[in-house]
């Protein structure tokens, strides 16, 4: 999305190499850079641009990273603020707003999920490229049912069945991207202990495991394993990073903690951790290798 000025407040509508219309919450990322880059070109303060919406600093700082959605009404005097006045390209930032306002499909399952997690969530629904270095657990776009069943009963053993079910639900449906038209590349770093690790016993885990086997036949989905016999797990803990084709969009870190998340997006932090991915890639098994070793562990269970 090329910078525009002010005073045109032209906008053009953001998309997916032409393929899919972006989700919600990137579409509230475009339209916070919009008004960042709008805002910064007059050398307007977030403190007076809080002012002409009877807010704070910090609300403008939440709206320009889309981390919420903005009302009609301000918005309208954002706009006004930033010189933006004829109606046409006016109107083309409402219908944004509006459909960056609109819920995601995962708002269905907002009686399971915690806000720290939603927005990995659409931030997953409008990636191009997502690159995954797991420790512990499969990651959730390439679990079965049962696994994620097993594994979300074991880390909510007091939870009732009812809720369990719908989280494993919302994991099922997390998948649907991996075959949508126009869906991410997915890139995914195994350690060696997530496939030796039998949640559920035996028999989920060699299910498990060909369930790998079938999805990585897939074009756009790479799996590679790190070996015990490597220093590839130096890492010590899962690694997102999400990349997407919006310009406005910078690529996110994420990182997950037990109970919450932390996402980074300054380009010192991407780097670095572009840096440990990479290394991590290239220390580990090539795929067709990496699959042979996923095939044998099969077979020993």
């Amino acid at each position: 999305m090329s910078s525009m000025s002010p005073s045109s407040g032209a906008l053009p509508a953001p998309a997916r190499n032409g393929q899919s219309q972006a989700g919600p919450t990137a579409l509230r990322i475009v339209l916070g850079a919009q008004l960042r880059r709008m805002r910064q070109e007059l050398d307007i303060t977030r403190e007076a641009a809080g002012r002409a919406i009877r807010g704070s600093h910090a609300k403008i700082t939440r709206l320009e990273r889309g981390q919420v959605g903005i009302k009609e009404r301000d918005l309208s005097d954002l706009l006004s603020l930033y010189r933006v006045l004829d109606e046409p390209s006016r109107a083309t930032y409402f219908d944004l707003a509006r459909q960056a306002n609109a819920p995601g499909w995962w708002h269905q399952y907002s009686d399971v999920l915690e806000d720290w997690f939603a927005l990995h969530i659409g931030l997953e629904d409008a990636a191009s490229l997502i690159r995954s270095y797991e420790v512990q657990f499969l990651p959730g776009l390439l679990q079965t049912e049962a696994y994620a069943y097993s594994l979300s009963r074991l880390g909510y053993p007091d939870t009732p069945d009812d809720t369990v079910e719908r989280l494993v639900q919302l994991r099922m449906e997390r998948q649907k991207l991996l075959t949508r038209e126009g869906g991410p590349r997915l890139w995914v770093v195994l350690d060696e202990a997530v496939l030796r690790r039998p949640f559920g016993g035996r028999d989920i885990m060699r299910d498990q495991l060909r369930h790998l086997l079938e999805i990585a036949e897939m074009p756009h989905i790479t799996l590679q394993v790190a070996p015990f016999a490597t220093g590839a797990a130096a890492a010590g803990a899962p690694i997102t990073i999400l990349r997407f084709n919006e310009s406005d969009i910078p690529d996110k870190v994420y990182l997950e903690h037990w109970g919450s998340a932390v996402y980074l997006d300054k380009q010192p932090e991407i780097d670095r951790y572009m840096l440990i991915m990479d290394t991590l890639c290239a220390e580990s098994e090539l795929p067709d290798r990496s699959l042979e070793m996923i095939h044998r562990l099969q077979q020993e269970l």
